[in-house]
């Protein structure tokens, strides 16, 4: 049975499950860090999956959501959480949100590059994915 000195931290482990991120250990004690980020990218790629959710990626800060669906369809979302919490009311070509749109789509291609994610890489993993899911519905 393994040992360890001291209790490892949880976020020490989640890059070897594909997950990136900051510790929020700080924001638990009451202390937000200076450097805390204000925004969070997010990717979804198990489609086809059981709940048929489409593959997207997208970025949120504490007012707008912009989302990019792809695989089999390329459709872009936008929703204002504070007039539209539930996102019912895609917002994405109405021309008030002209800049807040530019503004979030620059700030998504900034947060793809820095986590390494690219058109490239999601391509790369669509045959397998497909292969597998393929297999499972077989298999049921």
């Amino acid at each position: 049975m393994a040992t360890f000195r001291k209790p490892a931290n949880l976020l020490s482990l989640l890059p070897l499950l594909g997950f990136l991120g900051a510790s929020m250990v700080p924001l638990l004690k009451g202390k937000t860090p200076t450097d805390w980020r204000k925004e969070h990218y997010y990717h979804y790629h198990a489609y086809p999956d059981w709940h048929m959710v489409k593959r997207h990626y997208g970025i949120a800060d504490h007012r707008y959501k912009l989302i990019h669906f792809y695989y089999d369809i390329d459709e872009w979302e936008l929703y204002d959480l504070e007039k539209d919490p539930d996102e019912m009311n895609n917002v994405y070509d109405d021309p008030a949100y002209r800049e807040i749109r530019k503004d979030l789509h620059k700030r998504l291609i900034a947060l793809r590059k820095k986590y390494g994610d690219s058109d490239e890489l999601m391509n790369s993993f669509l045959p397998e994915d497909l292969e597998k899911e393929r297999r499972r519905f077989v298999h049921n």
